[in-house]
């Protein structure tokens, strides 16, 4: 039964991780709004994205400490599926934040009444 338990598990870290970076992206931008810096396209993306710089930083930082790998094409094979593996993370966490933002800046300036 342990084996059902580790998919439920993973999919509560995954509902966590998609509300973290929804609202880590929605405050940014509210507070990029306030100073009227109306360029938050590309910031919502990469805020909630950049958690990808410290899963490649912690794989490097696990490579050091706890692997014991020789040979360069082993090492070079790590790094390159880290690499591959953290940018579809960042791809990932960053469509969930800019996804987020969009729908709330779109929600915030439906409900300006405009004269």
């Amino acid at each position: 039964h342990q084996f059902y338990y580790m998919f439920g598990f993973l999919f509560i870290v995954f509902i966590i991780l998609t509300i973290t970076c929804a609202e880590i992206s929605i405050v940014a931008t509210y507070f990029q709004l306030c100073y009227e810096d109306y360029h938050w396209w590309w910031r919502s993306f990469c805020t909630s994205g950049f958690s990808a710089i410290y899963l490649f930083l912690y794989s490097i930082m696990y490579y050091y400490t706890k692997m014991r790998i020789d040979h360069f094409v082993s090492s070079a094979l790590y790094f390159g599926y880290m690499a591959l593996i953290s940018l579809g993370f960042f791809v990932l966490t960053g469509t969930i934040g800019f996804s987020a933002t969009f729908f709330f800046v779109h929600k915030i300036y439906s409900s300006v009444k405009v004269d």
